[in-house]
């Protein structure tokens, strides 16, 4: 028995990803740049699957770059939006404390060619507020990048209002939406985003391929150099198999997000509910202002690498925390942010469900994770120190 909980790393493709993939793998094979029939069968397909992602999102499909996933479409967002700030003498961005690495990392690059970052404060339960954002923007702010949905927590972020507020105060915004599309609604007229980046491995899509929305007026620049592909702005025969298996997915995820999102909330709870029995345990980020799939836990007295491997002894895949770092020993940055101390963040759990899970394998994992918590704080002298009171408990 294996029991899959760790969705926000990567999903299984679907079904339908695998089938749209397929006759782009062998019939239409032709180069989307070539002139001849195959190339431009291949074109056709091409300029399909940008519409159908694009009606996804609410935008035109000439705003849709393709990337190779969510983190070279973040790169992209914020580099453009830094060297554009720069020609004009706006050198700061404004992010949070909480962002993927590959936000973090990319402005910590920034601030090395001169750059000023403003990380803003998370509070307790994962929520960024847009007064926060109004007041750090200043006259030389050219970019706010918030994620909308935290890829560890699972936290939503009040993307709409931030982004009213960086377009009344003129400021371009991006968000990394790699955990929230094909699980939330998006619009990105609507909820007044400049910027978007997503991968399609976090929706039921193949790996490797993603997508970085752009609103009309914002000028890209190319990470790639070579072609003429993606009207310049990102070299590169465009992998035609990847794209329609993301293509696919997505649509299929949108058009049963709201079906999905009843069944997974229903799911998350009942973890939630089981996890929260035991002793000394804490749910970290809002309780229900969170991703229907999204369950993470701190258990006091533990270390969460042992805890993963126990669960994967009893057929449990989790995590417990980011898949980009988790060859890390660091605490979780994440948790950090919130306000969780290192010995509390190191005993952390990020389960994360899709629509396959059932109610049979959470009342299975809630029991796996009470005995696997048991054992160890058995084995751990942290734990004699503190239910012996040479220690004081920190979650109460």
């Amino acid at each position: 028995m294996r029991i899959y909980l760790d969705n926000a790393a990567t999903t299984k493709m679907s079904r339908t990803a695998v089938d749209a993939m397929l006759p782009y793998l062998d019939t239409v094979y032709g180069n989307p740049s070539s002139l001849h029939s195959a190339g431009q069968e291949a074109a056709e397909a091409l300029d399909n699957a940008r519409e159908r992602i694009a009606k996804c999102l609410g935008c035109p499909g000439k705003e849709i770059i393709f990337t190779s996933g969510g983190s070279e479409a973040d790169n992209q967002a914020i580099l453009s939006a830094a060297r554009a700030g720069a020609r004009k003498g706006k050198k700061h961005i404004i992010t949070t404390a909480f962002e993927h690495h590959a936000v973090l990392h990319t402005l910590k690059k920034l601030e090395r060619e001169g750059f000023e970052v403003t990380l803003l404060g998370v509070h307790e339960d994962g929520i960024v507020l847009p007064e926060q954002v109004d007041d750090a923007i200043r006259e030389d702010t050219c970019l706010v990048t918030v994620m909308y949905a935290n890829n560890e927590i699972g936290t939503i972020q009040p993307i709409k209002a931030i982004g009213g507020i960086c377009r009344d105060r003129g400021v371009t915004f991006h968000t990394d939406a790699v955990q929230a599309a094909g699980h939330l609604h998006i619009d990105v007229k609507e909820q007044n985003i400049d910027m978007l980046s997503l991968s399609a491995h976090k929706f039921h899509g193949p790996k490797g391929i993603g997508a970085l929305y752009a609103r009309k007026g914002i000028s890209l620049e190319a990470l790639i150099e070579g072609g003429a592909q993606e009207r310049g702005k990102r070299a590169g025969t465009e992998n035609i198999p990847a794209i329609m298996g993301m293509a696919a997915a997505l649509e299929e995820a949108c058009g049963s997000i709201d079906e999905n999102a009843r069944k997974l909330s229903a799911l998350r709870d009942k973890l939630i509910e089981g996890l929260s029995e035991i002793p000394h345990s804490i749910l970290n980020g809002d309780a229900f202002r969170r991703l229907p799939g999204n369950v993470n836990f701190c258990f006091e007295g533990i270390e969460g690498e042992s805890l993963l491997l126990l669960l994967d002894d009893k057929g449990i895949c989790a995590s417990s925390g980011s898949a980009c770092t988790s060859g890390s020993l660091d605490p979780s940055h994440v948790l950090l942010a919130i306000g969780r101390v290192h010995d509390i963040a190191h005993g952390s759990l990020r389960l994360t469900l899709s629509e396959e899970n059932t109610e049979e394998e959470i009342a299975y994992t809630v029991r796996a994770v009470k005995e696997a918590v048991e054992y160890l704080r058995g084995m751990s002298p942290v734990w004699r120190a503190l239910i012996s009171g040479e220690q004081e408990f920190i979650i109460k």
